[in-house]
């Protein structure tokens, strides 16, 4: 086998395809054995939290943890080798780079980075706090299982389409909050001058309101401030049922589109009509 053949290989060994006709992912035993044992790392993070556990097992779960480095250091060179057998990376130098650059080259590097970080920086050199955020990236294993879920990576493209729409629904739920947290602070700030001391101080009462999440630790006690408080809540149901309306239809268009097949309409998901093209569907377009 050339060395063009066994990258092309390889990147097929480690990458998620499609089957063009079903469009249902195409696993194969190396995707398998991946993401068992990114499953297995998000539950060893987790148990080695437990105390008893860590003091009884902490040895198995340290040979368990450079295990997973290893091979997912493996797999990560070997993507970096790879990647130039797929057209989005084919350039040497230049694809590579755009792949690492990647979302998906950037997760498998932070799957890694913490576990060389803190062996070649000193514990002695590194804030406790440090050490807790590098423990958090390891949970970067997790977003690895977005290569072995079709309904997340449909996910990613429903939000990647309706990005702009997103942004303004987005923009708008800032304007409301910046709104909300400022009248709420004029009004009650006479009152409660010890609670309401800011407005950014407001935006923490603000966001559990329109989030109708009401914390009560910071809560209007004047009447027309309780009224305000009211209006906003049930503003807050419309707005975030913005966002959340477009990604659900955004989600139903794409799921309509991935099930689409001969004779069927990618659009609207309707027959085809014997004379129609998908531009113009049984729907008249």
């Amino acid at each position: 086998m050339t060395g063009s053949g066994l990258r092309q290989r390889v990147w097929e060994l480690l990458d998620i395809s499609e089957d063009p006709q079903s469009g249902v992912a195409d696993w194969d035993w190396v995707d398998v054995i991946l993401l068992m044992l990114i499953l297995l790392n998000v539950l060893a993070v987790i148990l080695e939290t437990v105390q008893s556990l860590q003091l009884r097992f902490g040895t198995a779960f340290w040979a368990f943890e450079v295990f997973s480095v290893g091979v997912f250091s493996v797999e990560y060179a070997a993507r970096i080798w790879a990647c130039t057998a797929d057209p989005r990376y084919r350039q040497p130098i230049i694809g590579r780079l755009r792949y690492v650059s990647s979302f998906a080259g950037v997760v498998d590097l932070l799957a890694i980075l913490p576990f060389y970080v803190s062996l070649a920086v000193p514990a002695a050199a590194l804030d406790l706090r440090i050490l807790r955020v590098l423990r958090l990236l390891r949970f970067a294993r997790v977003l690895k299982l977005a290569r072995y879920s079709d309904s997340i990576v449909r996910m990613k493209r429903v939000i990647g389409a309706r990005r702009g729409d997103l942004g303004v629904a987005l923009a708008a739920v800032g304007v409301v909050l910046i709104l909300a947290s400022s009248a709420i602070y004029y009004v009650e700030v006479d009152t409660q001058p010890d609670v309401f001391t800011s407005i950014p101080a407001a935006m923490w009462w603000g966001i559990s309101a329109l989030t109708t999440v009401g914390y009560g630790d910071i809560a209007p006690v004047t009447p027309l401030g309780k009224v305000l408080g009211g209006i906003i809540q049930l503003l807050g149901i419309a707005i975030f049922a913005l966002p959340a309306g477009i990604i659900a239809a955004g989600y139903e268009e794409e799921s309509r589109r991935k099930a689409a097949g001969p004779g069927i309409c990618k659009s609207c998901g309707r027959p085809l009509l014997a004379e129609s093209t998908p531009e113009q569907c049984s729907e008249g377009l």
